[in-house]
């Protein structure tokens, strides 16, 4: 019998005034997800994924330090143990990307995971940190100090990799050395210079290590930086790189997909990459 596993991704709009406080947003994006989540269960969805930093807005085309105020501790902040009831109640992994507060004024760009009995697995930090026009990370985020670890949950095992994490194929391929199945990229990706990546990339990373990727973006504008379109379309793709369901440009959504996961054993065993790697011969991309 093959092995399937239902999984959802929530690409979903601001619900708060940027002019709100962090507390505001917080318990708005929250709510705004609860039916999001309600939808899942009743789907039989068995892990299910958030967008990047879904309890409040794209804040980093500002440089204000009020939203330093929207980070929180990871478990033991409140959209954490909230979300490990969720899991717990619904049988659901949750992977949930937050802001997190390691100490005051240290902060990471983290995904919590939660397995589907409400235990608190683990989290990954964002190793890979832009500061470009209209996405000045660096001066919200330390770069990840945890390496790329896999969730052995539930129903399968999952890695994630946090947006702008994706042009770089480095950390996607030890993700799969890890042992990865799934690997989640919740995203806050804008129209324009980077779109044409978006259906290339992720794509890439799965057929080159065999596992299944699910891409989650958000969607709409935020004012008032208004750095561009989210546009959404958010997709699990398989591991011969083929999109098996996508969502909208536009609109708030809940996006399921069934994996077999017998197809990563196949996939695997026909083009052999992890047999015929090279690591000997790659110190030069640890070199510089």
């Amino acid at each position: 019998m093959a092995r399937i596993v239902k999984s959802g991704l929530i690409q979903l709009s601001s619900k708060v005034d940027t002019n709100a406080s962090c507390e505001e947003h917080r318990e708005g994006m929250i709510k705004a997800h609860i039916p999001y989540i309600e939808e899942a269960a009743k789907k039989g969805v068995q892990i299910l994924c958030f967008e990047e930093i879904f309890t409040g807005p794209y804040f980093c085309p500002s440089q204000d330090t009020k939203w330093y105020n929207l980070a929180e501790e990871i478990p033991n902040g409140p959209t954490t143990q909230i979300m490990m009831e969720y899991a717990k109640k619904y049988n659901m992994v949750i992977v949930v990307p937050i802001y997190e507060k390691e100490m005051d004024g240290v902060y990471y760009n983290t995904a919590a995971v939660i397995d589907a009995d409400g235990k608190y697995l683990g989290k990954y930090r964002k190793n890979h940190i832009p500061q470009v026009k209209g996405f000045w990370e660096k001066f919200f985020f330390k770069p990840g100090n945890l390496g790329y670890p896999v969730f052995n949950t539930a129903y399968a095992k999952i890695g994630v990799y946090i947006c702008y994490d994706r042009h770089f194929p480095e950390g996607a391929r030890a993700l799969g050395l890890n042992g990865a199945e799934i690997v989640y990229n919740p995203s806050a990706t804008v129209a324009g210079l980077s779109e044409y990546l978006w259906k290339i990339e992720q794509p890439a990373h799965a057929v080159a290590n065999g596992y299944y990727v699910g891409a989650i973006n958000r969607v709409g504008t935020e004012a008032p930086w208004d750095i561009g379109e989210f546009y959404g379309t958010s997709y699990f793709v398989n591991p011969r790189g083929q999109i098996i369901a996508e969502g909208s440009r536009d609109k708030d959504e809940l996006v399921i997909a069934d994996l077999d996961m017998d197809m990563i054993k196949e996939v695997r065993d026909l083009w052999q990459f992890y047999r015929d790697r090279r690591p000997e011969t790659y110190g030069r991309l640890v070199d510089l």
